[in-house]
């Protein structure tokens, strides 16, 4: 592999401006159809083979002025202290202009639908509009803002939730603050503006085909919010990290003297083999995410996958190309007024000079091996103890910001009401079968009001040809609460009429659902990720106790995030000082299996490239502690400084006003610090120093079986530069 690699390198050298047009007629192509053929993005989402999916589909064939799958508002109405609603007469004007506002097909009345609260102070209009949340019309919101300002006049607090109001989350200057942390740990790393700008300007391009893609489709498919910007945000961290490595390698290739085409064919040959096994990995980890059976899951994987694939052609292929416009003009100092900065950091240090840092730390680690390796897993087992606390579910109103309306109409009404109020459930009493369908529904509605934690249960609502009813059941608890979860599974349990089947949907069982089904699926998806990766690890170090150390690594690093993320998140720890305060609840459900996929594939990223370097030491004949040493020392720096870019790209999502976002942001975040910084810099080290030579066994039959692929560039370092018959002057030019 390193032969085919380090071709493509030079090739891209030779002819970089070929490979500059072809990428940046990419990334014009990709422009054109964001602009010309993006459509709108979907907030809602379908879980195929769940109870809830199947009666949210029953009722939008049997009774579709329900809207099982239509956008809803809820306006809360508080009169002030001393009064009731009775009083304001501005609350029917409000609800009349409710009424005739663009996509709305009905609002109930809270007068006539008893949605007042025993104090007559607080009550709720449901607003029904005839269209999903994703296709309500800016000017249907604007005409709420409009219906409810004369009520807010008059002396009334009103707030307003539901999926149909939901704020769009604006864009915001994540990716800018993540990319100029990179800027500065570039050049401080590199001591070169030009080394530090060529793995951004790389970068943007990727990303930025990368994202316009995934824009111009959603004009053809239905691509959730979040998806284009996950993508966006593990395509950015990667991109910069792939083009830092080969960078790196380049920049040491030319030290040892060689000229700046055969550098960067054996930089893309050695660190560009690393890169593309590092990229495989993490595509296994993301489009793996099939296995959990939930479309929006899969797009999300699916969508990073393709900014990851991009990431590592743009690293072997495009960088390559600017190279061969930069030269050695990438080298430390080269850029004016850097040089005394750099000077002493850029010297490599002699036989009598003073180690690096990195070396200096791995001669530590390596001499005291037992003791560093116990005192790291007990840190990490103790920061992951709250994680046996985590509880899942779906993001409501209830974490949403303090200040938002939002909130305060979730607070309302669970002062008014009682909390269940905000979660109410949805029953379907299908009795297509049953010889009295009113007894079937009747009898359905008085089992469910003998269960506990039962607030209210409606009238059976039928469907015109009297074969389906429909009953609103409000809990006790609040939606996210286990009260609740039990109350869902206890209906479902209960005897169905004869004749009858009853099901449970409502966003409240659609997010227990979503949370179970995931839950079962992250058996499997573990299999299958942590087995093919462990392969494509065995290829590359040809060991059988490096790939399990690895993974092991990995396990230790997912439970110690995940702890932080319960206890930030879920117990509200430290989230004054992340900007989450007052937004605690169930982390959410699909932030876990995400999780494992993104952290996975990135641990290998840092596995490869650390442990690579100690392996290319140790096939050189080094004793083993000799090539852990040397090996880190090589790759310390750099992996430091892509750990450091990373972590600050991930950081610079937890300001997103998205949930998933903001978790998904701190997680990845923490668990590429813990990850680089604890796990692969003392884990990594310590580990390979207890185990010696027997850290690179591997049966000989199974060593026969395998295939070459020459990761450290082992055929790249026998053959001579002017080995290529096109290029006889490469030594003296």
């Amino acid at each position: 592999m390193a032969t085919y690699l380090s071709r493509l390198g030079r090739f891209a050298f030779r002819r970089r401006r070929l490979v500059v047009l072809i990428w940046l007629g990419l990334l014009a192509a990709g422009v054109t159809g964001a602009v010309t053929l993006s459509g709108p993005t979907a907030n809602g989402f379908s879980i195929p083979g769940t109870e809830s999916q199947r009666a949210a589909d029953l009722l939008n064939e049997r009774l579709p002025q329900a809207g099982a799958d239509a956008a809803t508002a809820r306006i809360v109405f508080q009169a002030p202290a001393g009064q009731k609603l009775t009083d304001t007469p501005q609350l029917r004007q409000t609800l009349n202009q409710l009424s005739a506002a663009p996509q709305v097909t009905r609002v109930l009345d809270p007068f006539t639908a008893k949605a007042i609260s025993p104090d007559g102070r607080t009550g709720y209009a449901q607003v029904t509009y005839d269209v999903p949340p994703a296709d309500v019309l800016p000017a249907a919101k604007d005409a709420v803002d409009a219906a409810i300002e004369p009520a807010r006049a008059s002396g009334l607090t009103v707030e307003y939730g539901g999926d149909a109001l939901q704020p769009q989350d604006g864009q915001q200057l994540t990716e800018v603050i993540g990319l100029g942390v990179a800027a500065v740990v570039l050049l401080i790393t590199f001591g070169s503006l030009i080394a530090a700008g060529l793995p951004l300007l790389s970068a943007i391009v990727g990303v930025g085909i990368g994202a316009t893609v995934i824009s111009a489709l959603s004009g053809f498919i239905d691509i959730g919010s979040g998806t284009a910007i996950l993508a966006l945000m593990i395509g950015l961290a990667v991109s910069i990290d792939y083009s830092l490595f080969i960078m790196s390698r380049y920049r040491h290739e030319l030290s040892a003297g060689l000229d700046p085409e055969e550098a960067a064919g054996r930089a893309v040959g050695t660190a560009g083999s690393a890169v593309v096994f590092a990229g495989l990995t993490v595509v296994i980890a993301l489009a793996g995410l099939f296995v959990a059976g939930i479309p929006f899951l899969t797009q999300m994987g699916l969508a990073a996958a393709f900014t990851v694939v991009i990431a590592v052609a743009i690293a072997l292929t495009l960088l390559p190309a600017l190279l061969g416009y930069a030269g050695h003009r990438v080298r430390a100092g080269h850029t004016t007024g850097l040089r005394a900065l750099t000077r002493r950091r850029a010297a490599a240090p002699g036989p009598s000079g003073r180690p690096t840092l990195g070396r200096r730390w791995a001669r530590f680690v390596t001499r005291r091996p037992l003791a560093v390796l116990v005192v790291t897993v007990v840190g990490l087992g103790v920061l992951a103890i709250p994680a046996t606390d985590l509880r899942l579910g779906l993001p409501d109103d209830s974490t949403a910001a303090p200040d938002s309306t939002q909130r305060k109409a979730y607070d309302l009404l669970s002062e008014g009401f009682g909390p269940g109020f905000n979660g109410p459930l949805l029953v379907v009493v299908d009795a297509g079968t049953a010889s009295n369908p009113q007894a079937a529904a009747t009898s359905t509605a008085t089992a469910i009001r003998g269960l506990a934690d039962v607030t209210m249960v409606s009238p059976p609502r039928f469907n015109p040809a009297g074969d389906t009813a429909l009953l609103t059941v409000v809990p006790t608890s609040g939606p996210s609460t286990t009260q609740t979860h039990d109350l869902v599974k206890a209906i479902r349990t209960l005897p169905s009429p004869t004749g009858a089947e009853v099901a449970v949907t409502g966003a409240t069982a659609i997010s227990i659902d979503v949370s179970d089904k995931l839950a079962s699926a992250l058996a499997p998806y573990l299999g299958l990720v942590v087995g093919l990766a462990f392969l494509l690890l065995m290829l590359v170090f040809r060991s059988l106790l490096v790939p399990l150390k690895a993974t092991l690594g990995f396990l230790l690093t997912v439970a110690a995030t995940f702890g932080a993320v319960v206890a930030v998140f879920q117990w509200g720890w430290l989230a004054g000082l992340l900007g989450v305060s007052g937004q605690t609840g169930p982390v959410i459900s699909m932030l876990p299996i995400f999780l494992i996929g993104v952290v996975f594939g990135l641990a290998m990223d840092y596995q490869i490239f650390l442990v690579t370097r100690m392996r290319e030491e140790h096939v050189h004949g080094a004793a083993p502690r000799t090539a852990v040493v040397d090996g880190f020392a090589h790759s310390a720096r750099v992996v430091t400084a892509a750990a450091v870019i990373m972590t600050a790209v991930f950081s610079g999502f937890i300001l997103s006003g998205q949930a998933l976002i903001r978790e998904m942001g701190f997680g990845l975040a923490l668990a590429v610090a813990i990850d680089a910084f604890v796990v692969r810099m003392t884990v990594v080290p310590a580990v390979m120093a207890l185990l010696g030579r027997r850290a690179w066994y591997l049966p000989r039959w199974l060593d026969r079986l395998l295939p070459t692929v020459d990761v450290e560039g082992e055929s790249l370092r026998h053959r001579p530069p002017t080995e290529d018959p096109r290029q006889p002057e490469l030594v003296s030019r």
